[in-house]
Order: C-alpha cells, then structure tokens, then sequence
C-alpha cells in the first residue's frame, strides 16, 4: 500500500531537518509542494536531485489533491510546505483527509513548528497553550477574536506579517494591556530576535527600531490573571457612578466594562441596588 508523507521542512535554517525527512525526501519520487521554488532550493541543499515536484498550494488545492490521490494508488508522495509543517496554517488539510478517506496510510515525519519553537523560548508558562495561527484581518474581527482569549487564562499564539504585525500590537495594547507578551521575528535565522514586555512596550521598541520590521512574526501572549471582584468593590462603584450624575443604563455599561460581567447581570446588580 502507498503512503503519503506529511514532512516537516526548516522553517529557516536549512539545517534544521531530521534524518528521518531527508531520508524521505530522497527515496520518494513525487514531492507535493507549496512552492517548487522553494521545495528546490531545500532540495539543491539537501543534495537531492531527479524528483518530480508537485505544485500543491491554496489557489490550486482541490485540483492537485485529486491529482495526488490518483498518484497514491501507484506511488508513494511526500507533501512539504515551505517552511514547517504542512498543515499547520499551511497548506496540505485538503489531500490528508482525502488520503484518509480513500483509506491511504498517512505516515507523519515530524520537525520544526513555529509556535512551539517560539513558545519553548518565551519564558511564557507552556503547560497548556492554544495555537491560534492567523487571525482574522478585518480589524473588526480580529478584536472580537483577541476578547475571546483573554480570560483563557494560558498562553495563545498567532503569527503575523510584517505588514500587520503593528496594527495588531495595538489592538493586544488595548484588549490585553497589561497581559506578558513576546514577539519572536525569523526564527533560527541569522535574524532571529526576541522581543520582551507589555503591548505598548513592544510597540515603542518598534517604533525606535522600524528597520527590524521585517520578515515572518510569532506573536505570545499570556493574559493577565483574572482579579476576583468582591460584591462589596460592585456596589461602592454603582454608588460612585450614581453620585457622579450617570444614568442606570450608563452605569451598567461602565461596571460590565470595569468588572469584566455580561450586561445582563451588569444591570439586575445596578436595579437591586438603585431601585
């Protein structure tokens, strides 16, 4: 029987690859790829030559996954992307579940992944942490997203562009101001750099150092911890806010924002106590 293998690739320094995978790469004849011209370079590196290269990627992914399911009946194929591996906010979902479906063995050759590479020296508690990947790039969205991992309570990791990574900063400094946060850019290139601190604090270091702005990021956050409000702190507020001329509705807006509770809940506290 056929199999395919999903082989992680560097993720910048080409030494980066396990045995196991070079081994691979060499004893197959069709690699899938998310850009032959990077597979080749890989490849060329590696020493490794007469492959037939497959162009897999997010423009031609239903056509080229048939094509590769069709190889499998005959063939053994590795699928690489061109930095880490596939799958993993990269291409390659669309031809492993079809492999799997079509009752293909699905044979994983493991290496580097961005996120743990990032997190294993953030100095971010990682004994849970969730892998977000891309978030959404409407502005609009990607707030609602950045709100939903704050009270998570353990560490979250995105990756962004250059492009984005100062825009999005800025929203992490007002959802999740006071939360730990590193900011990892090239990872194992000569480049590599790690940067330390709160939101805002990562974002003055960039604008002193605009010309660092450049290649792929992977943004860690840990939320801060969650405070435990008294029903006493609540009501002195509601009382303040009372005194200060707003109106029930405004209250309840201020203690749903300043305590962090639904709106509901916000206003039944604002009734019982002003009613």
């Amino acid at each position: 029987m056929s199999i395919l293998y999903v082989v992680a690739t560097p993720i910048g320094n080409l030494e980066d690859i396990t045995f196991r995978a070079v081994e691979t790469l060499k004893k197959v004849e069709y690699i899938a790829c998310e850009d032959t011209r990077e597979t080749k370079k890989l490849l060329t590196h590696l020493g490794i030559s007469g492959k037939k290269l497959i162009p897999y990627h997010e423009h031609n992914e239903q056509k080229s996954a048939q094509k590769i399911i069709e190889l499998l009946e005959e063939t053994d194929v590795a699928l690489v992307s061109d930095a880490g591996t596939p799958c993993i906010s990269d291409p390659g979902y669309r031809v492993v579940k079809l492999a799997v479906q079509n009752n293909i063995r699905v044979v994983p050759i493991p290496g580097a992944f961005a996120g743990a590479v990032a997190l294993s020296a953030s100095g971010l508690p990682s004994d849970k942490f969730l892998f977000v990947g891309f978030l959404d790039k409407k502005e609009s969205k990607k707030r609602k997203e950045l709100e939903k991992y704050k009270n998570i309570g353990y560490t979250f990791i995105v990756y962004e562009s250059p492009k984005r990574v100062m825009k999005t900063l800025e929203l992490y400094a007002e959802v999740l101001p006071e939360s730990d946060t590193v900011v990892a850019k090239e990872l194992t290139k000569i480049h590599e750099r790690f940067i330390y601190g709160k939101p805002k604090e990562i974002i003055e270091f960039f604008k002193e150092n605009p010309d660092i702005l450049k290649g792929e990021f992977v943004i860690l956050c840990h939320p801060e911890e969650k405070k435990e409000v008294s029903q006493k702190e609540i009501e002195e507020k509601i009382i303040e806010l009372k005194q200060k001329g707003l109106t029930k509705k405004e209250i309840t807006k201020e203690i749903s924002k300043d305590f962090d509770i639904p709106k509901n809940k916000a206003y039944k506290l604002v009734l019982e106590l002003l009613d």
